[in-house]
């Protein structure tokens, strides 16, 4: 694997203390091609633009998939990435839906911990630190033939991260648009799936709301997920969230959490939701908590939702399943207690 060092590092222009969500990116990234039925030339280079043919099919037919983790350091300087087997296994699940290449195993982890190794002092340590990975493959070749491409690009760039919300989360419970039907691609973190759902977001954050959680497109009466997130209703005494299925993305952190919530004694159902279930837990006041897990956000509390023209809103409780279980996530991932289940892997 070839890789060539930046001259001088742009780490000392940077502000820690304040960055915006992926918009600031480390001195190197991972490239590799896929031509005549092969991935070749794997390398690692300083950050920079690319020269990409405007027939590339990406921009007419959306062949382009990605995934997002994250690198963190502990209290003695070492870097640990988070389940990335889990992370590999699915970027190649989206290539496969796509008609893409599958990358291989081998370049993929050679190439993130050489990546990682190079720009470690761009993971600082500390509780909310953390270095956001993002692997993505997108075809590059160059005719507007409608069918799948010959010719692919696999590259990973990564951002100094910390948190990724702040304030109040409220959602809006969306009954006309859908992210994903049944026999799509909502299952892949397809790029596509998320350009749709701009529109349907930005006119519910002109409601007030910041996310929107989505129903099933054939009835529109089943809750699925949030735009960036996976979902988790606290009702009663028990945790529910959605089965994964063809229109729902299986949610590293989500399977995460679902494991702790077990191990701490709470009862977890994974089963559909219906809106009106929901809807009566929150008028009969056993609605106690809704909140979202994904790899940016961790785990994100959200206030309130509404549905059609009603809106509601939760009272924080002080023994909250998310803060809970976000912190034993957030131990593990930091290293500051021991990781009983074997999902952290040393850089």
């Amino acid at each position: 694997m070839k890789i060539k060092k930046i001259e001088t590092s742009k780490i000392n222009e940077i502000d820690f203390n304040n960055l915006k969500f992926g918009s600031v990116f480390t001195d190197h990234m991972f490239t590799c091609d896929f031509i005549k039925g092969e991935w070749i030339n794997p390398e690692i280079i300083p950050y920079q633009s690319i020269n990409v043919s405007p027939a590339s099919r990406v921009f007419h037919y959306g062949q382009a998939c990605f995934e997002g983790m994250k690198a963190f350091k502990d209290d003695n300087n070492k870097v640990w990435l988070f389940r990335p087997d889990e992370n590999y296994k699915r970027i190649v699940k989206s290539s496969i839906r796509l008609a893409m290449p599958e990358f291989p195993e081998d370049i993929f982890f050679e190439g993130l911990k050489n990546l990682l190794r190079l720009d470690s002092d761009w993971i600082k340590p500390g509780l909310g630190n953390s270095l956001y990975i993002r692997p993505f493959i997108f075809a590059n070749e160059g005719t507007i033939n409608a069918t799948e491409a010959n010719q692919y690009k696999f590259m990973i760039i990564c951002a100094p991260a910390s948190s990724y919300y702040s304030g109040e989360v409220r959602v809006k419970i969306e009954k006309s648009f859908s992210r994903a039907a049944k026999g799509g691609v909502g299952y892949a973190k397809a790029a596509g799936n998320y350009a749709a759902q701009f529109y349907p977001t930005k006119l519910a954050n002109n409601e007030g709301y910041q996310q929107i959680i989505w129903t099933d497109s054939s009835t529109h009466q089943y809750i699925e997920e949030a735009g960036t997130m996976n979902l988790f209703f606290r009702i009663g005494n028990k945790l529910i969230t959605a089965p994964t299925n063809d229109s729902i993305l299986d949610g590293v952190t989500r399977k995460s959490l679902i494991e702790i919530a077990k191990d701490e004694g709470i009862e977890v159902e994974i089963r559909p939701l219906k809106v009106n279930e929901l809807i009566n837990a929150a008028k009969n006041n056993t609605l106690i908590e809704i909140f979202g897990s994904g790899t940016a956000v961790v785990v994100l509390p959200i206030q309130g939702f509404g549905y059609e023209n009603s809106r509601y809103e939760l009272i924080q409780k002080e023994n909250s399943w998310a803060i809970m279980l976000k912190n034993k996530l957030n131990n593990i991932q930091y290293k500051l207690i021991e990781d009983p289940y074997n999902w952290t892997v040393e850089v």
